[in-house]
C-alpha cells in the first residue's frame, strides 16, 4: 500500500496524469457508445464528464489542478476549429449555391435559438441574470461567455448550458430530424451546428463531409449573428 501511494503522489504532481485520465474517460465513452449500439444517450463527452468529476471529486483535486494537464486538450481545440476549413473548402461549390437559403437559415436558427432561451426563462419568472445566462446557449462556449458577460449573466453557468446544449443537440438532433424528414446533408449539418455549436459539429462530420462542412459554417455564422443580434433585442425584449 505504502508503494502505491508513493506511486500515486508522484503521478498526481505530474500534469500528464490528467491529460491521460482525459483522453482515456473519452476513450471509455467511445467505448461505451459502441457498446450500446451508437444510443444516443451515451455520448462519449457526457461519458468523459461524467467520470472526470467522479474522479475529480473522490481524488479531492481541484480544477485548477487539473487544467494543468488538461490545457493541452483545450489547445487543440484552436487547430481542430481551424481543420474545419477544410471539409468546408471541399464543399465551396455547395455552399455557393445555398447562400440565400443558408442565409435565412442562420437568421432564423439564431433567433429561434436566443428567443426560445429567454421565453423559457420568462416563463419560469427568471430574472434578467439568469435569463442572460441562458440566452446564448447555442452559441460555442467562449463566445457565449462573452455574450452571457456583457448582459449581465453568469458565465460559469452559461458554460455548462452551453455544454449540456451542445450534448443534448448531439444526441437527438439526428434522430429529430429523421422523424421531420430532413434528409439533405446541407440542412442536417446547418441545423446541428445552429442548435448545437461545436459538439452538433463533431455529430455532424459522423454523419457525412457534407453535413459537417455546413455544420462547421453554421457553428461560426452563429456565434457570429448572436453576438451581433442579441445584445441589440436584449433591452427590448428583457
Amino acid at each position: 500500500m505504502d508503494d502505491l501511494q508513493d506511486v500515486w503522489v508522484y503521478l498526481s504532481a505530474s500534469p500528464l496524469l490528467h491529460l491521460t485520465l482525459t483522453l482515456a474517460a473519452w476513450q471509455a465513452g467511445r467505448w461505451l457508445q459502441a457498446r450500446a449500439g451508437g444510443h444516443p444517450l451515451v455520448n462519449p463527452v457526457l461519458v468523459a464528464v461524467a467520470v472526470l468529476v467522479a474522479l475529480l471529486l473522490a481524488t479531492d483535486t481541484d480544477y485548477a489542478r487539473y487544467f494543468e494537464g488538461a490545457q493541452f486538450v483545450h489547445f487543440l481545440l484552436g487547430p481542430a476549429t481551424v481543420a474545419l476549413a477544410i471539409p468546408l473548402y471541399r464543399q465551396l461549390h455547395l455552399v455557393r449555391r445555398s447562400a440565400p437559403a443558408l442565409a435565412a437559415s442562420l437568421i432564423a436558427g439564431s433567433l429561434a435559438a436566443a428567443l426560445s432561451a429567454i421565453a423559457i426563462a420568462g416563463l419560469f419568472d427568471a430574472g434578467p441574470a439568469l435569463t442572460a445566462t441562458l440566452a446564448p446557449k447555442s452559441v460555442t462556449t467562449p463566445v457565449a461567455m462573452g455574450i452571457a458577460e456583457a448582459l449581465g449573466g453568469l458565465t460559469s453557468l452559461t458554460a455548462v448550458v452551453v455544454i449540456l446544449t451542445g450534448i443534448l443537440g448531439a444526441a437527438f438532433g439526428p434522430s429529430l430530424l429523421r422523424l421531420a424528414r430532413i434528409r439533405d446533408p446541407r440542412a442536417q449539418g446547418l441545423a446541428l451546428g445552429t442548435a448545437a455549436h461545436g459538439i452538433g459539429t463533431a455529430r455532424a462530420l459522423q454523419m457525412g463531409e457534407v453535413a459537417g462542412a455546413f455544420a462547421g459554417l453554421a457553428m461560426g455564422l452563429n456565434a457570429l449573428a448572436t453576438a451581433i443580434l442579441l445584445p441589440l433585442l436584449w433591452a427590448w425584449l428583457v
